[in-house]
């Protein structure tokens, strides 16, 4: 498994798209953050709710973006059956591209601490913002970012396109995290709250106010575990 670790992220850091992808999230992010119209500045507030609401549909465009090649590139190369002979299990083929898609992610959300910075000494007084808040959506996000990137090498393992494999991960994510979402807006009581249970926004969201629940760290551990089984039986499936 390290071996596929340490060479898709390798790839990845030696390839142009993953600084594209780091690129323009740090520059989307940093502009609604800081520039754009309902900025921090103008809220007035030493708060980072506007860049972890933003966050996760970014994530939803860039992360398949860097998982789309994991396996599609190697069903439309062949290498994928010089894969299969070398002496790994699927688990570990599969574990190994998603750790280091996971990196990657991990990687793209570093530089954002620096908000936290920023807005911590420009606030009045000083170090005046919700810290557990900010570590509760950064949990949040990388708990977020891992269910993305499960979902994007699912969605990889299912086509040798990256082009279908990106549109399908990004449409799969978007679908989890807000379409679910939507679709609890047109019920009410026990139901909507039933619906909009399944979906990502509402462990997000309530993980983001400081509320680490040991309920909500399940939600995700287990879609990521669901995606990485639907991964696992495709990937099987090729062999034969």
């Amino acid at each position: 498994m390290l071996n596929i670790f340490r060479k898709e992220l390798s790839s990845f850091l030696n390839s142009l798209v993953a600084y594209i992808v780091i690129g323009v999230f740090l520059v989307l992010a940093g502009l609604f953050t800081w520039v754009f119209e309902g900025n921090v500045l103008d809220y007035g507030f030493a708060d980072m709710t506007t860049f972890f609401q933003l966050a996760p549909y970014i994530f939803i465009f860039l992360i398949p973006a860097i998982t789309m090649r994991l396996f599609s590139e190697e069903l439309k190369s062949g290498t994928i059956e010089l894969l299969f002979t070398k002496p790994l299990t699927d688990w570990q083929i599969i574990l190994g591209k998603f750790l280091a898609s996971f990196v990657l992610v991990i990687i793209a959300l570093l530089p954002t601490l620096l908000y936290y910075y920023s807005l911590s000494v420009l606030g009045n007084p000083k170090a005046n913002i919700d810290t557990s808040s900010v570590i509760g959506s950064y949990i949040g996000l990388f708990y977020l970012g891992a269910v993305f990137a499960s979902i994007g090498l699912f969605t990889s393992s299912l086509t040798d396109n990256q082009v279908v494999a990106f549109i399908l991960g990004s449409v799969g994510c978007f679908i989890l995290y807000d379409g679910v979402h939507q679709l609890a807006q047109l019920f009410n009581g026990v139901t909507q709250y039933s619906i909009d249970y399944l979906g990502l926004s509402f462990h997000y969201e309530s993980i983001s106010r400081g509320l680490v629940d040991s309920r909500t760290l399940v939600y995700f551990t287990s879609v990521i575990v669901l995606m990485l089984y639907f991964t696992k039986i495709q990937v099987s499936g090729k062999k034969s």
